[in-house]
């Protein structure tokens, strides 16, 4: 009992002894040049997770600082940032006087798209440091394994390539992204390929992740997240960078970088090169990919002008079709893609030309004038280009298939040969945005609006056949077009209740006028035209319940026209209807000095979400219904803490249900074609929407400079279709990486960067996507065609930057 008395008593001096030594530091942010107070400053304490943000009296506060050395860092649009070292010994008040820049800041660029500390919005935000610790050459989703309730996949099973992220269970067709507030998904499928820029990551400042719908934004609609990224911004000293990589599979990964620096206080100049090759994973999965980065700006006192120009060009082995489950035993990097047969169906070898190549651009150009301190203008031209094609061998094809005529040798007649084709894309994308935004005390005002058109020609040639007239394969054997024009009008409006409240307020209109003319691969005429107008509004309301934590509520409304495909295969009496989404976001964010703690409740309710039910065209090709009625609701927490002064270990997780209710599958029958067997399942699962994901990372910094960190990441069980059949299932991984950065600044260079990446260091094998197929031939029990995506078991990389 005496032990236990002076145990709680030390407890008790210990804890009241922590209360005691602990401190507030408050104050004010105002302007140097007319000591007026500046609202939405961003304060932070260096080295920990204190952050908060300034009221709309310029007031900023920290609770329980702990006696000490401390760093207060702050920064606001248009002025420079300052850190001012202090030392606590007792509560203190601090007001801070910041300097106006010479010149404007470029970030007002994407200000209008991005959510803030006083938005109701659930996000997170990868800055460039940790890009660049990561850079190992891998597609762009896999910078994203931080985010919660995100999942990744590589078709070549090595993220070298094509790849693929789930947010929320939401593919890319369904997030939203721009690039420097300029839209990236494309017109017709909604969809993003990564791929098409090459080491990106290489030439990007930060990215912003929100979850849900999110705020308003340009271009597609934002139907599960949305990913807005910022690429270089300008740096005021020359620079060169020169990085190489090397690895697993061959894979290398060269760039070179450059930067002028300010000239004259006003130019600047940036740019990059990038190759990358690697024969991934899977058997003949190899991808040879270039890019180039070139940025030119000029920054006035109130004009910025910012010209960027991105060029992409990807050859990738086509992995695609994936791995049949049958073979993931045994053969798991088997590739059936390119197989050739003989007449009586032996194989006889692959062929050798089997591949995806395109090449896309991306031309920018920003201009932004600041009226006063308050008030910004912000608009932008772009126009993206792409061209290119996937060649594919096919075997034992009817002429008829492709619009040639039969081949007669002696007295034979020929239908069918084996043959080369192609299926090219030709499009353009071009449009403007139109941005402005005001600071004015307590309201905070962004208002845009954005023209864009799309222009796609799809058409395919037969290049080679085995048998066949001579030069009458040598011309299209389909050609059909797409246009899309959107406008976009948004208003979103921020006011400070007082120093606790912050309501917020979005309305989005948009307005889409798409058509599309001409005959499919299969001769059926496509043409048709569709026009939608949408209202998007959203709401909510940031409550502050001390200077480094609040709480904050949004319900938002989103709606999304049906993609090309869709409409491509439905057929003339099939009504699509376009999908819509309410979403409700509840959460909680604190930073300490030593823990940082994000977590939030969501809600997101479908209406007429379309997805597979198993339904197929009168040609026989899948389609996608509408359902009634689905939803996703879950809990999402990101937590980090630093401890022992040379350890930090963040975290995150989600657990959610999603699910669809009154699905009704259909099976295709094969000796009754074409007829399908119809199952009434009540209530199943969403596919590829795990239940539990969730990461870790741990770091250490043993000694200055040298950084080692365990990341480690786990997907539950996702179910490949909507039936919610176990056997149809991918089964849940854990997968562990150890990623080494260590930096030395030598008398002749700069600094050099050394980084090792070791991936998947217990050799897990897991897949982590996959397609299937159902039929029934005969049988009581369906059968099925397959096909997984395994991914590496263990796998290295290893880099050297110099920085001159």
């Amino acid at each position: 009992m005496m032990k236990k008395k002076l145990l709680l008593s030390c407890l008790l001096f210990l804890i009241a002894g922590g209360v005691m030594a602990q401190f507030t530091i408050s104050g004010k942010i105002f302007n140097q040049e007319n000591g007026k107070p500046l609202p939405g400053a961003h304060v932070s304490v260096n080295g920990t997770y204190l952050h908060t943000v300034s009221d709309a009296n310029g007031s900023y506060s920290f609770l329980s600082i702990k006696p000490g050395d401390l760093s207060i860092r702050v920064t606001y649009l248009g002025f420079e940032t300052m850190v001012k070292q202090v030392n606590v010994d007792q509560d203190m008040k601090i007001n801070l006087m910041l300097k106006a820049i010479s010149f404007m800041s470029e970030e007002v660029i994407i200000s209008a798209i991005r959510a803030t500390e006083n938005s109701p919005t659930t996000y997170s935000t990868i800055g460039k440091a940790e890009i660049s610790s990561q850079n190992t050459g891998k597609d762009l989703p896999y910078f994203f394994t931080g985010i919660p309730s995100t999942v990744v996949s590589s078709d070549a099973g090595a993220g070298v390539g094509y790849t693929g992220i789930r947010i929320r269970g939401t593919d890319l067709s369904g997030i939203n992204v721009t690039l420097n507030g300029v839209p990236v998904n494309d017109g017709e499928s909604q969809n993003v390929y990564f791929v098409d820029l090459p080491d990106l990551a290489a030439s990007i400042s930060d990215i912003q992740v929100q979850r849900g719908v999110g705020t308003s934004t340009n271009g597609a609609a934002s139907f599960g997240a949305s990913i807005n990224i910022t690429t270089e911004t300008f740096h005021s000293e020359p620079y060169a960078e020169i990085s190489s990589a090397a690895g697993s599979f061959n894979t290398f990964k060269n760039s070179v970088g450059f930067g002028t620096g300010l000239i004259n206080s006003r130019w600047t100049m940036d740019g990059r090169i990038s190759s990358i090759t690697s024969d991934g994973y899977i058997d003949r999965a190899s991808s040879t990919l270039y890019s180039g980065y070139f940025s030119t700006g000029y920054y006035g006192k109130r004009d910025v002008f910012k010209a960027v120009v991105m060029l992409g060009q990807e050859e990738t082995d086509q992995a695609w079709d994936g791995v049949p489950k049958d073979s993931l035993v045994k053969n798991r990097t088997y590739n059936p893609s390119g197989e050739i047969e003989a007449q009586d169906g032996r194989f006889v070898g692959y062929y050798n030309n089997q591949i995806d190549h395109y090449n896309q651009n991306y031309f920018q150009l920003h201009y932004a004038h600041e009226f006063n301190e308050h008030v910004n203008l912000v608009s932008a031209a772009f126009l993206t280009t792409g061209k290119g094609y996937y060649e594919s061998y096919k075997n034992n094809r009817s002429f008829s298939e492709y619009g040639l005529s039969d081949t007669i040798i002696g007295s034979d007649t020929i239908s069918s040969t084996n043959l080369i084709q192609q299926k090219w894309l030709d499009n353009k994308y071009y449009g403007a945005n139109l941005s402005l935004n005001a600071h004015l005390g307590r309201f905070n005002l962004n208002a845009g609006a954005g023209w864009s058109n799309y222009e796609g020609d799809h058409f395919g040639k037969v290049i080679w056949a085995q048998v066949a007239r001579i030069g009458e394969y040598d011309r299209n054997w389909y050609f059909n077009t797409g246009s899309k024009t959107e406008i976009n009008v948004f208003t979103k409006a921020t006011y400070d209740l007082n120093e606790r409240i912050t309501l917020y307020g979005d309305l989005q209109f948009r307005s889409i006028q798409y058509d599309m003319s001409g005959l499919h691969d299969d001769f059926r005429d496509l043409t048709q035209s569709h026009h939608f107008n949408f209202f998007n509004p959203k709401a909510g309301v940031v409550y502050a319940l001390s200077g480094n934590q609040s709480l904050y509520f949004s319900v938002a409304i989103a709606n999304r026209e049906p993609g090309r495909s869709v409409y491509r295969d439905s057929d003339a009496n099939q009504k699509v209807l376009p999908e819509r989404l309410t979403d409700l976001e509840v959460g909680y964010r604190v930073g300490g000095k030593n823990i940082k703690i994000e977590t939030n409740l969501y809600y997101m309710d479908y209406k007429d979400q379309l997805v597979l039910t198993g339904q197929i065209n009168n040609v026989g090709e899948a389609i996608k219904t509408n359902v009634a009625k689905s939803y996703r609701a879950g809990i999402e927490l990101v937590a980090g803490v630093k401890f022992l002064k040379m350890m930090e270990w963040n975290l995150h997780g989600a657990y959610s249900q999603n699910k669809i209710l009154d699905f009704i599958s259909y099976t295709d029958d094969w000796y009754a074609w074409p007829e399908q067997v119809i199952d009434s399942m009540g209530t199943t699962n969403s596919s590829f929407s795990p239940s539990v994901v969730a990461g870790s990372n741990l770091s250490v910094l043993p000694v200055k400079d040298l950084k080692i960190s365990l990341i480690s990441n786990y997907v539950g069980r996702q179910y490949i279709d909507n039936t919610q059949t176990k056997s149809r299932s991918l089964d849940p991984y854990f997968v562990n990486n150890l990623l080494i950065n260590y930096s030395v600044k030598p008398k002749w260079v700069k600094q050099l960067d050394f980084m090792v990446s070791l991936n998947n260091i217990f050799s897990e094998e897991y897949s982590s996507n996959a397609w299937v197929y159902t039929y029934y031939a005969g049988g009581d029990r369906p059968e099925e065609m397959n096909g997984y995506f395994p991914q590496a078991k263990f796998n290295f990389m290893a880099g050297l930057t110099l920085h001159f």
